[in-house]
């Protein structure tokens, strides 16, 4: 946020450490998004009378409503731009990303886009809305089962999509970006026209009708064209959110496949990490690059699903630290924390493990352990249908909270169908309020973090799935763990935890050496024999 005389950047509790460090704190001030909300500071610091101007293209139509207010609480004004002043004075911006859009093919998507239309008209229809505007464009990627490279790390092809509730469904994208084969595939499903349509066709739709814009990801601009118009912008849910989220079978079957196969590498990666580590010669960058050439081996690798955060000592403690030549660090005694994933064609893979390195310290021992018996506690989590991911948060944080520590993020986010890493609306966290649903995927990643020493997270990812309890009179949920790797037993404190936990964590290693013995080689078996050894109470 700039104003005149003063500027602030908002952050939450993933990168409050990282802001502290790395933005020039003469210019902006540095502020906690949970204590302060943009909105807040707008408050108390835009003067009477001023004037905040915004881009209609970048903010929702809810947060204009929310700046509106903070303006009018402060006396000013709220401006709608023509143009980010932004644009002006950003020189050497790149040209729009035109990378080639590809097919997602049946075999990997399970729905073609005819049934997957079908399903949003029958939506807007109930919700008496005459055409949706697909603004997200993970929502716009699964709606076609198209894919692209528009973002790094995740396959998206940029775009809009005009979806009536009657009629032919308009796809507005760049058509150098397709081929004549793709071009053709669409044309059974939409019409294919330039970005540039966008404006002119929407109010040609939009013209005495209400247009549903999603209130996650619609530009304030949208409900503006949509009003011009003369028609109503209802503001709300995208259909296709909860659609997307819910994985089909197929989806299913090839997110666990992605699963045993990034599993494969990881334990490969894992078996070196241990051999190399003791000698004192790794970096964070080396480690980073090993566990990639791991998951290139298997050929199927498309990408990474996000930069890996390879960390060690204090940089552990900086939950998205992203290690540079500058801050790269050699892996010492201690504790190493590695988040990482993959992009594969029939799924989207995210695990974390943090490793021992020669001697830890007892408190690493006891805070690892709390974390342990989160994750166990989301693992294990049985839970009636409707109930929602901020329900299930402090199950979680109860090992931390006794012992007066906790995390400052949530505890698992949504993950897409070879697409976004980060998937809504389904999350654990204390902001989930959406209700979670059969084959909705999600991660299990509780942690701890100490300032300028290290950092703990264990992550795995879970399906949701159906529950049947013998005499119970609900319908009941919970989650299929499905991401294979060892957890370092050499953190863990058997003291602090319960039979039935150590029970769950040796039945899991159980899985992992099943699973995984056949699809590695024998160095990694035997090390992985080990790393899987049943835990005594």
């Amino acid at each position: 946020m700039v104003l005149a005389d003063k500027a602030a950047i908002f952050v939450d509790g993933r990168y409050t450490l990282q802001a502290a460090a790395q933005v020039d704190g003469a210019v902006y001030s540095v502020v906690a998004s949970m204590e302060t909300t943009p909105e807040a500071w707008i408050a108390a610091n835009l003067p009477a009378d001023g004037k905040l101007g915004f881009d209609p293209w970048l903010v929702t139509s809810d947060g204009r409503k929310r700046l509106e207010k903070a303006v009018a609480k402060a006396g000013g004004a709220l401006v709608a731009l023509d143009r980010n002043p932004i644009d002006a004075v950003w020189t050497d911006r790149p040209p729009p990303p035109r990378a080639p859009v590809f097919a997602q093919d049946a075999a990997f998507a399970g729905e073609d886009s005819a049934s997957k239309l079908k399903r949003v008209r029958e939506a807007l229809a109930k919700d008496r809305c005459g055409a949706l505007i697909v603004s997200d464009p993970h929502a716009l990627c699964w709606l076609f089962n198209i894919r692209g490279g528009d973002v790094g790390h995740t396959p998206l092809a940029l775009g809009y999509a005009l979806v009536p509730t009657d009629g032919e469904a308009t796809l507005f994208m760049d058509e150098a970006k397709l081929s004549a084969d793709l071009r053709k595939t669409l044309s059974a499903y939409c019409r294919v026209v330039d970005p540039e349509r966008l404006a002119a066709d929407v109010t040609e739709v939009a013209k005495g009708a209400t247009i549903r814009i999603d209130a996650a990801a619609g530009a304030a601009q949208l409900s503006m064209i949509v009003e011009s118009a003369g028609g109503t912008a209802d503001v709300g849910p995208d259909p296709i959110a909860r659609m997307k989220a819910a994985k089909n079978e197929t989806e299913l079957a090839g997110t666990r496949a992605a699963h045993v196969r990034d599993g494969a590498a990881m334990a490969r990666f894992l078996a070196w990490f241990d051999d190399e580590a003791p000698k004192g010669e790794l970096t964070e960058i080396d480690a980073a690059e090993k566990l990639e050439d791991f998951r290139r081996a298997t050929n199927l690798l498309h990408d990474l699903s996000f930069d890996t955060i390879s960390a060690a000592g204090p940089n552990a403690a900086m939950p998205h630290y992203r290690v540079t030549r500058a801050s790269n660090r050699r892996i010492g005694n201690g504790i190493f924390l590695i988040d990482s994933g993959a992009q594969y064609r029939d799924g989207t893979t995210d695990i974390t493990r943090t490793i021992s390195v020669g001697p830890v310290t007892g408190e690493m021992k006891d805070r690892y352990t709390r974390v342990l018996k989160g994750h166990i506690a989301i693992a294990t989590a049985v839970f009636p249908e409707g109930t929602s991911g901020a329900q299930l948060d402090a199950l979680a944080r109860l090992p931390l909270w006794r012992a007066g520590l906790d995390f400052d993020h949530g505890t698992g986010h949504g993950i897409g169908s070879f697409l976004s890493v980060h998937e809504g609306p389904q999350r654990l966290s204390k902001l989930g309020t959406a209700a979670l649903e059969p084959g909705m995927i999600l991660s299990n990643e509780p942690g701890y973090y100490k300032t300028g020493e290290y950092g703990v997270r264990i992550e795995n990812l879970v399906i949701v799935e159906r529950r049947e309890i013998p005499g119970g009179d609900r319908k009941m949920l919970g989650f299929e763990t499905f991401s294979f790797a060892p957890i370092d037993l050499r953190l863990v404190e058997p003291s602090l935890m319960t039979r039935e936990e150590i029970d769950w964590l040796n039945a899991y290693h159980a899985r992992v050496r099943e699973v995984l013995t056949p699809q590695v080689d024998a160095a990694t078996a035997g090390w992985l024999a080990e790393a899987t050894r049943a835990l005594d109470a």
